[in-house]
């Protein structure tokens, strides 16, 4: 499930990447509050297992989601409205890579870091920096929050397809749904700022 073709803009093991300031002691108490544990870190592992080679099947769905509903879309397009043909390939290969990381990375100092660049690439000062688009400066926090019900509903039939029982599928979308809960709250930290 890992490759080694370079993502454009993925900046995971980056030296250079600014600390989160997010404490390893925060992040502790949100997955306890997620109710994330050893068992779901165990589910995550399979969940890689089960998604590898069904990653391009993910974002076809995820990307015609986003492509339609106009006011998703209008994120990854210019402020006049048209999409950005390039911007939505260059996120695409890191949301490829964002499946990846979910089940496969150690949530870790490092790992913390990187869920703050994520954060902070949805919001003013680092919109459109990465890639260099012309596009509008930032996404609501209600839409990242929104997110995370489709994110979660649509990975159960991939997780289904990897012949386990319905009691280890259920364990693995539980699972993912934490994952990605636990990543949408660190999200919202420069939108909150000291309110986080």
């Amino acid at each position: 499930m890992t490759s080694s073709e370079p993502v454009p803009g993925y900046t995971h093991d980056d030296p250079d990447l600014a600390p989160s300031p997010v404490t390893r002691a925060e992040l502790d108490l949100l997955l306890s509050s997620v109710l994330f544990g050893p068992a779901d870190q165990e589910a995550l592992h399979t969940v890689g297992e089960v998604l590898s080679g069904q990653i391009e099947a993910i974002l076809d769905v995820w990307y015609g989601f986003v492509g339609s509903h106009p006011h998703l879309v209008a994120y990854f397009s210019t402020p006049d409205g048209a999409p950005i043909g390039d911007y939505l390939a260059r996120v695409r290969a890191r949301f490829a890579r964002w499946i990846v990381d979910t089940c496969t990375r150690s949530y870790d100092e490092r790992w913390l870091a990187y869920q703050q660049e994520i954060a902070l690439r949805h919001t003013a000062p680092k919109k459109n920096e990465t890639d260099d688009a012309d596009s509008v400066p930032h996404i609501p926090l209600r839409y990242i929050i929104a997110f995370i019900y489709p994110i979660t509903a649509t990975i159960r039939p991939f997780l289904a397809a990897g012949g386990h029982s319905e009691e280890q599928v259920e364990a693995m979308h539980q699972a993912w749904f934490k994952a990605v809960t636990l990543q949408v709250a660190l999200w919202s930290q420069p939108y909150a700022g000291r309110a986080w």
